[in-house]
Parts: C-alpha cells; structure tokens; sequence
C-alpha cells in the first residue's frame, strides 16, 4: 500500500543526479586492464606494465560507470496541505510541472514520486457520455 498526498508545487528546477559507482565498473576495467598490461615486453616489465595497466583501468571503468548512470532530473518543490515543504528529485519523465498545479506525492517502500492530481469531478455532476444523470424526467415523444 502507499501514502498519497495532496500538494502544490512551488518551484520546478532542472538537475543531474550523479550515477553510482557499484564497483563492476572499476573492477571490470582493472582485470581488462591488468591483462592488457601484462602482456606487454619481457617478464619483468609485464608485471609493472600490468600493474599500470590494471590501476588505469580501475579509473576508466568507475568512469564509464559513473557517466552511463547519471541522468537528467528534476527538483520539485512542494507545499502540502498543511503548509508543510516538501523537496523531491525524481527523473525527467513525460509529465510537465509548473508553480502553482496541484499534484499528489505518491510513496512506497520509502520512495515518494511526483505525479499530477487526478482531476476530481464537482458532486452533482452530470457523468460523461452525454447520457442524462438517473432520475432526471424523460420528456414524452410528440404524438402524431
């Protein structure tokens, strides 16, 4: 189950939320590295070259990770209900926001996303469709 809240945005700013670093990278590009490296001149040298080798690659590969990872982002400040501020940074997806829309915080499992209040129809309104409400008179068809 999850907690939904209604909230206002107050500002929208465009960020980058760095990637991680899980270590496959660094660890990858090490080995690669490494053997690159060794297999380099005589014995002696191959032991030093692979060494170099394996250190550059460590470096490379945390990198690569890291660039692969990160992703564009947006900061969204919100205002709930009771006046509380809330800041969220979640990716760039489809939907826009801007100051002032009414929005709903959805969280789950300790995440909490940012998505557009559903729209909520005033009570006593007529249902979609072009159908008439139930009870409401059907005039007689004309005679003749």
């Amino acid at each position: 189950m999850s907690q939904v809240q209604d909230a206002t945005v107050l500002t929208v700013r465009p960020v980058v939320v760095e990637g991680n670093q899980s270590g496959v990278g660094g660890v990858s590009g090490a080995v690669v590295g490494g053997v690159a490296g060794s297999s380099v001149g005589g014995r002696r040298e191959s032991v030093a070259v692979g060494v170099i080798g394996a250190v550059a690659g460590a470096v490379i590969g945390n990198a690569i990770e890291r660039a692969g990872t990160r992703e564009d982002a947006l900061e969204i400040l919100v205002q709930l209900r009771n006046g509380e501020r809330r800041a969220i940074v979640q990716a760039k997806g489809t939907e826009t926001f801007n100051p002032g829309d009414a929005v709903i915080l959805v969280t789950t499992g300790g995440k909490t996303r940012v998505s557009r209040a559903p729209g909520v129809a005033p009570s006593g309104a007529a249902p979609s469709g072009g159908t008439q409400p139930v009870g409401t008179p059907v005039p007689p068809a004309p005679k003749g």
